[in-house]
């Protein structure tokens, strides 16, 4: 289980974490835009290296493998994009929810981000799922949600900063995270080989920028009191919340590809492909949808709530079908 654990994020990295938001805490001062180190310029520029690496490792003969099967996609792609944030807003409506509150806002935040790469793909190989499709669906996801998830934000956004320009915001994304991906992809066939040699390395680099992106965002959160307001038991509700959500929709993604009559493989890519939200994607473009750094710390609270609850209810989910093929 340990291993299995690992595996699909539940490690350093994920301990690592928690140990930042710790760090924040009580050493906010370091981490804001004031401090001496310039930690934030550092994870700005990171990101698009990370990106670029990206790019890299995309194979295209992987990617053309698991392209034919459209109709998978297109349920893949419409469950991320359209059905989770239109279920957050359809609760929104019935509960009368402040949608003006920071908190709200990250709900949907996470509601319209992309799915995961690794921990998707991981998963669905261990679920005994279509894993080319897993592959083509994980990658091509992070590509869209460059232009869907700011789309989906600008309505909220709009009505909150008068200043919010959505063709800023897609330009701006389109600068720091499409084109290293694209940049990385064709120099793929020259240093994609050197990629998967240093694949452990790469990713290393990768969790170090997240790491650095959540310790600023809840370092300006934290110094500016913007937790102040919030009890230990509201944000135990919120962790509940996430779960109840998570669980809504692996079932409701589960009955569509019965009805679909996806076969097991194909409903498995579905599940796990579907169900999950990417904490790097989130991480990067919130410190573009976000620029005011402070709110960014509360923005992303329900997306790492999120995230670890995907990885843990997942990593038992995926490994009771592994058992089941």
């Amino acid at each position: 289980m340990i291993q299995l654990l690992a595996k699909v994020g539940i490690n350093g990295f994920f301990f690592a974490l928690l140990g930042m938001i710790a760090l924040a805490y009580f050493f906010p001062s370091l981490g804001t835009e004031q401090s001496p180190l310039h930690l934030p310029v550092i994870a700005e520029y990171g990101v698009s290296v990370i990106f670029f690496f990206y790019g890299l490792k995309l194979n295209p003969e992987k990617l053309k493998s698991g392209l034919s099967n459209w109709k998978l996609h297109l349920v893949i792609q419409l469950t991320t994009f359209v059905l989770f944030p239109l279920i957050i807003l359809g609760i929104g409506e019935a509960f009368s929810i402040d949608t003006s509150s920071l908190t709200w806002l990250g709900i949907f935040y996470l509601a319209t981000l992309p799915s995961t790469v690794s921990s998707s793909v991981v998963m669905v190989a261990i679920a005994g799922g279509n894993l080319p499709a897993a592959i083509f669906n994980a990658s091509i996801s992070s590509i869209i949600g460059i232009f869907i998830t700011p789309l989906w934000m600008s309505r909220l956004l709009e009505k909150q900063d008068a200043d919010f320009d959505i063709t800023s915001v897609i330009l701006r994304l389109s600068l720091e995270v499409l084109l290293p991906v694209v940049v990385g992809f064709l120099l793929h066939k020259k240093w994609g080989k050197w990629a998967e040699r240093y694949n452990g390395t790469l990713r290393m680099f990768d969790q170090i920028i997240i790491l650095l992106i959540v310790y600023t965002s809840f370092c300006e959160s934290f110094a500016n009191n913007m937790f102040s307001q919030q009890s230990v038991g509201e944000i135990v509700a919120l962790g509940v919340w996430m779960l109840l959500f998570f669980a809504v929709m692996f079932g409701l993604m589960f009955l569509v590809s019965r009805w679909l009559g996806f076969n097991r493989p194909d409903t498995i890519t579905v599940l796990f492909c579907g169900s999950k939200k990417s904490l790097v994607q989130g991480a990067v473009m919130g410190k573009v949808l976000f620029p005011n750094p402070v709110t960014l710390g509360v923005a992303l609270l329900p997306l790492m709530m999120y995230h670890a609850l995907q990885l843990l209810a997942g990593s038992m989910i995926a490994q009771q079908m592994g058992r089941e093929e």
